[in-house]
């Protein structure tokens, strides 16, 4: 099965994808692996380093890269990705559809920040949600409230303490918690995509 990701939009980023030496991506809460898998695919050079704390996860997304043929390209591993000694090794950094699950949202940040080589970049996908709260809210606002209650927001307030994010994580949201992690520039993409918003994220 194919699932190439190409970061066309972001053509730094592409470029440095595709060169010498190969690039190293570090995907943080990468569940099953599919993103990771994805970005393998669509980049045969790239090494992907993919962190998640859950043991079953990380087992079944093993497995999913052997299936896909890309298992010796891509090392998943169960750890937090706050390890001083992997600063800087990264050029390219990424969370797809995590980070409101996160109880501590501005710390992952913050590790991702650092992960980062000088020249690096940190990718945050994420739902596509209303700019602001609104009682005319979109269908996905409406959906992603349920998905909230249901799983995300408890999932995000099972640590102590917690900014119980939840699933609606507005762009303002996340733009507060990538400049609290000590980031200087969150910038949209002009990515059309109905469910998902896509945030680049420098110094």
């Amino acid at each position: 099965m194919s699932n190439k990701i190409r970061i066309v939009n972001i053509p730094d980023v592409q470029s440095r994808l595709l060169s010498d030496p190969p690039a190293r991506i570090a995907d943080i809460g990468c569940g099953f692996g599919w993103s990771s898998i994805g970005m393998a695919q669509g980049y045969p050079k790239v090494y992907v380093d993919d962190f998640d704390i859950d043991v079953p996860s990380i087992e079944r997304a093993r497995e999913n890269a052997r299936i896909n043929g890309v298992a010796e390209r891509i090392n998943f591993q169960v750890r937090n990705a706050n390890d001083p000694s992997l600063t800087g090794k990264y050029d390219f950094v990424t969370a797809f559809e995590c980070i409101h699950d996160m109880s501590d949202p501005i710390g992952v940040l913050g590790a991702m920040r650092s992960l980062k080589n000088e020249k690096g970049t940190v990718l945050i996908v994420d739902e596509r949600v209303g700019d602001s709260f609104s009682t005319n809210g979109s269908e996905v606002d409406w959906m992603m409230y349920g998905w909230s209650v249901l799983h995300c927001l408890p999932v995000g307030m099972a640590d102590h303490p917690a900014a119980g994010t939840g699933t609606v994580m507005r762009p303002n949201t996340l733009r507060e918690y990538a400049l609290a992690a000590g980031f200087k520039r969150v910038e949209i993409l002009p990515i059309d995509n109905f469910f998902f918003r896509f945030y680049r994220l420098d110094d």
